[in-house]
């Protein structure tokens, strides 16, 4: 029976279709834009290959929308009926997915890394638990994951590369800078155009304060960016970030409408409701906002696709970003829908999601829109329960920082001098470059220490 190119054994006939089963898996791997249509061939090779309706599935649920859900699990139950007889390996990846689209993650985690404890080099279980921890908040997860299955790998093994480049960005998430930049770096040095070792350099950088070096990091390696998807947008968001961090709000603005935010682009227009498109967009809309930056009409279209989203709760952490668009607009009947919306999902508190809303997205986006209508004493009241523990909703410390300058911001000009501190505290505490060295912490810094 034929091998994926890590070894592992798929249950198909036809040797065209693990080839084609490889080439849609590096797609997948390295952020490609035609990572659909490698899906497409996989499937056109082995309509009856479980595996290829099972990585189907895989590609909606990463896609995190509801309305992708349901023909997500038809694919499941193709994967189910044609995986019966196939490896357990199989019939467990099929089950984490099932698990995955129930939204019971701890179950899906639990099924991947069943399958990684048996088979190490299992690439897909691998990045799909990675990808699923990082959205839930556990760098923890993410860690030890990467470092059972590294002894396992080598260089000689297709896609040691994403190895690195997940511990690169596991060790950043979880404060090891150095082992970060080191793993990251030397992803690059096997494939210049590996997104995700790059993503998690820039973090790094980010982290550090080093931006200048950010900047020129970004520039060199976007020559080795052509066929790639989304992810480049995300990591031209980094590259903002920095300027941003220099005060320099042209280039933060020419970044937005010609890379990270770019209505013309087929990599916006094929997908342009992404979560992780619109988490960029509203962000940093956000933040030049608290700077006295006017955002003109950018606000609209991404309230066009927030108002269309309401409802649709699978990203938590992408909630308050919708608040951000809807307030931004000035569309104050549609920002009270999407609270009622995250309120109503709070009630039912179902899945792994149902209590991430309720105790962190929906008093960060009930603390938006309270900030955007001028009741800042309510936004930090509503806001200052879920501190502790946002951090579930996901996102990187880099992503989570729009939340923190939220409520430092409402703090501030609700003269709630203890909050401010205590949010201060927090961000030293929890970032190696200090308030008075970061854009967004600077001068509430030096107000709160006279």
């Amino acid at each position: 029976m034929p091998q994926d190119a890590q070894g592992n054994t798929i249950s198909t006939s036809n040797a065209e279709a693990a080839r084609a089963f490889d080439h849609a898996i590096a797609g997948y791997l390295g952020y490609r834009f035609d990572a659909s249509q490698r899906m497409q061939a996989l499937l056109a090779a082995d309509p009856d290959c479980g595996m290829a309706h099972a990585l189907k599935a895989a590609f909606l649920m990463l896609g995190y929308k509801q309305a992708f859900v349901p023909v997500a699990k038809e694919s499941i139950a193709t994967a189910a009926r044609l995986t019966a007889r196939a490896t357990p390996r199989e019939q467990a990846h099929v089950a984490a997915l099932a698990a995955w689209s129930e939204n019971e993650m701890d179950r899906a985690l639990a099924a991947w890394e069943g399958i990684l404890a048996e088979h190490p080099r299992d690439i897909l279980a691998f990045r799909l638990h990675h990808f699923c921890s990082f959205w839930l908040g556990r760098p923890e997860t993410m860690l030890a994951s990467v470092e059972r299955v590294l002894p396992r790998w080598g260089r000689e093994i297709p896609g040691y590369g994403g190895v690195l480049a997940c511990r690169s960005f596991a060790n950043e998430e979880a404060g090891n800078y150095t082992i970060a930049e080191a793993a990251g770096r030397a992803a690059i040095a096997l494939d210049p155009g590996d997104l995700w070792a790059a993503h998690a350099v820039a973090h790094v950088l980010e982290m550090q304060g080093r931006r200048s070096e950010g900047i020129a990091w970004i520039q060199g390696l976007e020559p080795h960016w052509e066929g790639g998807n989304n992810i480049m947008h995300h990591l031209w968001w980094h590259r903002a970030m920095y300027h941003l961090e220099q005060r320099d709000f042209d280039a933060v603005l020419s970044l937005y409408d010609t890379r990270f935010r770019n209505l013309a682009s087929p990599v916006t227009q094929a997908q342009p409701d992404l979560y992780i498109d619109v988490q960029n967009a509203a962000s940093m809309l956000f933040r030049l906002s608290l700077h006295g930056v006017p955002a003109g009409d950018r606000w609209e279209e991404l309230a066009d696709k927030a108002e269309a989203r309401i409802g649709d709760t699978l990203s938590a952490f992408t909630l308050p970003h919708w608040m951000m668009a809807l307030c931004g607009a000035g569309r104050w009947a549609a920002a009270d829908r999407l609270l009622d919306s995250l309120r109503d999902a709070a009630r039912r508190n179902a899945g792994t999601n149902g209590p991430l809303i309720a105790r962190y997205a929906l008093p960060v986006a009930e603390a938006v829109l309270k900030h955007a209508r001028g009741d800042n004493a309510g936004a930090v009241a509503a806001m200052r329960p879920a501190l502790q523990g946002m951090y579930q909703l996901g996102g990187s410390h880099a992503q989570q920082d729009v939340f923190e300058q939220l409520f430092l911001h409402a703090a501030m000009k609700a003269g709630q001098a203890g909050d401010a501190r205590m949010l201060l505290e927090r961000v030293a505490g929890r970032h190696p470059v200090p308030p008075e060295r970061r854009v967004g912490y600077a001068e509430a810094a030096r107000s709160v220490a006279h």
